[in-house]
């Protein structure tokens, strides 16, 4: 099955008081966003792709990776899921799995995990029973995600919870989104 790891890193970091881009702010002797870039290489993906609107992450971004740039970051993160969806369809993709570039404690095995549930259209990795990503989206999903705001595949999985499944994982879903979050989860 050719599925495609998404790594959605295309947004300001508006909340992120640093230095510099959140994504690119040392985290772990790293850039933040490397850490989700790993994780995906490592679900065992057909390819790995990086949604960067905000910023050129292209000096972090390991070789055999793409990066898709999204023009319209700024309208939402749906416009970066909506192009990502986009170029599946072009690939032939049959599903995507869908992380955020500022959640580096999931490891490759929850992507993977995610990826390989197929019971139902929608996958969604839970941590102590509380859903959070990545998201598997099954080609058969994809016109019928919003690709206007900030919702994405939530009102998806909302409206329709006969598709979606949940998948167990292990990790921590924190994100960061503040200097003292950077701090908190170092």
């Amino acid at each position: 099955m050719s599925v495609a790891a998404v790594v959605l890193a295309a947004g300001g970091g508006s909340r992120f008081a640093g230095a510099e881009h959140k994504l690119l702010t040392p985290w772990r002797g790293r850039p933040l966003v490397s850490w989700a870039v790993e994780a995906a290489c490592g679900a065992g993906a057909s390819e790995v792709w990086v949604v960067a609107g905000a910023l050129d992450l292209a000096v972090v971004v390991p070789a055999g990776v793409h990066i898709l740039h999204n023009p319209q970051w700024a309208q939402g993160q749906a416009t970066s899921l909506g192009l990502a969806l986009d170029e599946a369809d072009r690939r032939g993709m049959e599903a995507v799995v869908v992380g955020l570039g500022d959640q580096p404690l999931i490891p490759a095995s929850a992507w993977a995990a995610v990826a390989g549930a197929m019971a139902t259209p929608v996958a969604v990795a839970t941590y102590d029973g509380q859903r959070r990503n990545p998201v598997r989206l099954a080609a058969s999903t994809w016109a019928l995600i919003d690709r206007q705001g900030d919702a994405g595949a939530r009102t998806l999985m909302r409206d329709r919870p006969e598709l979606v499944s949940e998948v167990a994982c292990q990790g921590s879903p924190a994100d960061i989104d503040t200097v003292e979050d950077l701090t908190r989860w170092s």
